[in-house]
């Protein structure tokens, strides 16, 4: 195993690997690199990493040190160096008439050499341009020609999606691209649309070029005889995104039918003669071959509830009434029956009544141990006594000691019974 590091040494540039000497890098850090060209500062892309072997291509040249304040300093420095650089090049190539345009003027690390980047639609002498730069700046003088590709690279901006350009951003090589990929994903062939700030076509376009590739090998071609779930027809339109075919069918060549590639049956592939012995099958054969989208039943307003507690955690309540019983406004029938109660408080109530019984054996009843003396003076007289209304708290059939609901009663004589005098004239 070997250990590596990532440096680039431009912003979106090729990122190169170099052996960091034991020393710990983290993304990010400035570094100083020993290079072909002598000494060069670039910025950690990726940090330690053991990497297998054959996987390293050597030599691999090490690198010298982590970046000082220091050696900041001096990369800033040549920055402004190459501000000057710029415009004293740009006069000198007037001066000379050459037809060519500077891009970019990049000093190196140490100072002793300047590299100038240039576009050119042909080629330039500029021999004589070397000698005069060299006698302005005294260092070693080179002058490199790059295509349109390189220039927008090294310039950057915008492109029509709105976003920085690609090769600005994370490309590190160019891949090829040709007007085949243009037409094969059935774009425009205007160039304004397909083409990239530099006047080449947009890199982008090889982005999804296999998935297209790999859809023109499912799908039929145009002119394409097919079987439909509604008949035999030609395929006169392909969508090779939603994976959809146009149809013209051939009992109704006026009508346009969209298909799904699933639903179909290639007879012949492509332009040609239909076959002379085919026989459309029956419609109910053909119909088989229509897609079916499963529909969902819908769902109850109960079926919603159950599924959200579920979510949530929440069991589900054994009995949920779907309404509760309306309440009568009109007054209870004298010596009626109980109030329609719910199951719920049905329940709670015969947990009241389990818990009575031992209330009460806690409690004494009221009144307990006091002499019964004084009785009631229908008694004495030999009159039948009224009854009594039922204690608060119990109801007919309720065990002692349970606790009910105080309900208001109305004591009035019952009709037809009259209270009889047994006294003696």
């Amino acid at each position: 195993m070997t250990e590596i590091i990532g440096v680039r040494f431009k912003s979106g540039g090729k990122q190169y690997y170099f052996d960091p000497q034991g020393q710990q890098v983290e993304p990010g850090q400035g570094v100083i690199i020993e290079t072909s060209r002598g000494l060069e500062y670039g910025e950690c892309a990726q940090g330690n990493t053991m990497v297998e072997d054959e996987e390293v291509v050597q030599p691999l040249r090490p690198m010298v040190r982590i970046a000082t304040d220091k050696d900041l300093e001096t990369v800033q420095k040549n920055h402004e160096k190459e501000k000057k650089a710029f415009t004293i090049c740009q006069e000198k190539i007037a001066a000379h008439g050459l037809d060519m345009k500077l891009v970019e003027v990049e000093y190196n690390f140490e100072g002793n050499k300047i590299l100038f980047f240039f576009t050119s639609e042909g080629r330039v002498d500029f021999r004589a341009l070397v000698k005069d730069l060299a006698s302005v700046f005294h260092a070693r003088i080179e002058l490199r020609q790059i295509g349109v590709r390189d220039e927008a690279k090294m310039l950057g901006g915008l492109g029509i999606c709105g976003r920085p350009l690609c090769c600005a951003s994370f490309l590190d090589e160019f891949q090829p691209v040709s007007i085949k990929m243009a037409k094969t994903q059935n774009l425009s062939l205007n160039p304004t649309k397909i083409s990239g700030t530099c006047g080449r076509l947009m890199c982008c376009l090889k982005y999804e070029q296999e998935a297209y590739e790999d859809a023109v090998h499912r799908m039929p071609k145009n002119e394409s005889f097919v079987e439909t779930p509604e008949g035999a027809g030609t395929v006169f339109q392909v969508d090779l995104l939603r994976e959809t075919v146009k149809v013209r069918l051939e009992d109704q060549p006026e009508t346009h039918k969209c298909f799904h590639n699933c639903e179909l049956r290639v007879i012949r592939n492509g332009k040609g003669k239909r076959p002379e012995d085919y026989v459309a099958p029956p419609l109910e054969e053909l119909a088989k071959l229509r897609k079916v989208t499963p529909v969902e039943e819908p769902r109850t307003l109960k079926d919603n509830m159950n599924i959200a507690l579920a979510g949530l955690g929440v069991a589900e309540e054994e009995s949920v009434p779907t309404a509760e019983p309306r309440r009568s406004r009109s007054r209870r029938r004298r010596g009626g029956g109980e109030q329609a109660q719910t199951p719920s408080q049905q329940q709670g109530k015969k947990e009241e009544a389990k818990q009575a019984p031992q209330k009460a054996q806690s409690r004494p009843p009221k009144g307990e141990g006091k002499p019964q003396e004084n009785k009631p003076k229908a008694q004495e007289s030999g009159k039948p006594a009224p009854e009594k209304p039922a204690a608060e708290g119990q109801q007919q059939g309720a065990p002692s000691g349970e606790k009910k609901r105080p309900r208001r009663r109305y004591h009035r004589r019952p009709h037809g019974d009259k209270p009889q005098d047994h006294s003696t004239r």
